[in-house]
């Protein structure tokens, strides 16, 4: 099928809609899922630091290494927490009303 051939407007794919012409609209719809995936990621590098904490046997190299681990996720987590309410601070300020509904 060539380019030229293909509806974008119309296009769907598994698990997928894209029913706008705008990127703001994809952008909102994905927006949800990238918060979430941010969460569960944090989790699993929370979980996995502290196990590597645990297991290290007091070797100063795999203790410093932990650390390192969970540090990143927590800085991790507060660079995405920020990025939320800088986000819904910007849509009141500019009255941007579709942001108030992105993650409800």
């Amino acid at each position: 099928m060539l380019l030229a051939q293909i509806d974008f407007k119309t296009l769907q794919q598994p698990g997928v809609v894209y029913t706008g012409s705008k990127v703001g609209d994809l952008i909102s719809t994905i927006l949800p899922f990238i918060f979430t995936g941010a969460g569960l990621a944090l989790l699993i590098f929370l979980i996995f630091g502290g196990f590597q904490l645990l297991t290290s046997a007091g070797d100063p190299k795999a203790i410093e290494a932990a650390k390192g681990r969970i540090t990143g996720a927590l800085v991790g987590f507060i660079i995405i927490f920020l990025s939320y309410w800088i986000v819904q601070l910007l849509g009141r300020i500019l009255g941007i009303e579709i942001i108030k509904t992105i993650f409800k």
